[in-house]
């Protein structure tokens, strides 16, 4: 293991309110970059679908960031994804609502 790589597993985050915090941040800032496809998504019912390189890419990150044990527990990743991409989005006419 190289030395930047060590250095960055030991400083993961364990904490499940930073957490959960980081997730909602990756998220939003997902949002508010690609409004269109969140609410394009949403109309055409297929979201994660259109989203997936978007999506993949922010939770690879989020995931490199935080303990496995913790992203587990608190489910932190998924209740972003409802929160801030669906909740918010409550707006926009959509078939599922």
């Amino acid at each position: 293991m190289t030395a930047d790589r060590e250095r960055r597993a030991m400083s993961r985050i364990a904490d499940p309110a930073r957490a959960l915090r980081l997730a909602r941040a990756v998220v939003s800032d997902i949002a508010t970059y690609h409004p269109d496809l969140v609410r394009d998504g949403l109309l055409h019912d297929d979201l994660f679908e259109r989203m997936a390189s978007e999506l993949e890419e922010a939770r690879e990150f989020f995931e490199e960031r935080v303990e496995g044990d913790t992203a587990r527990a608190t489910n932190a990743w998924n209740r972003a994804l409802v929160d801030v991409l669906v909740y918010r989005s409550k707006h926009v006419r959509s078939r599922i609502w």
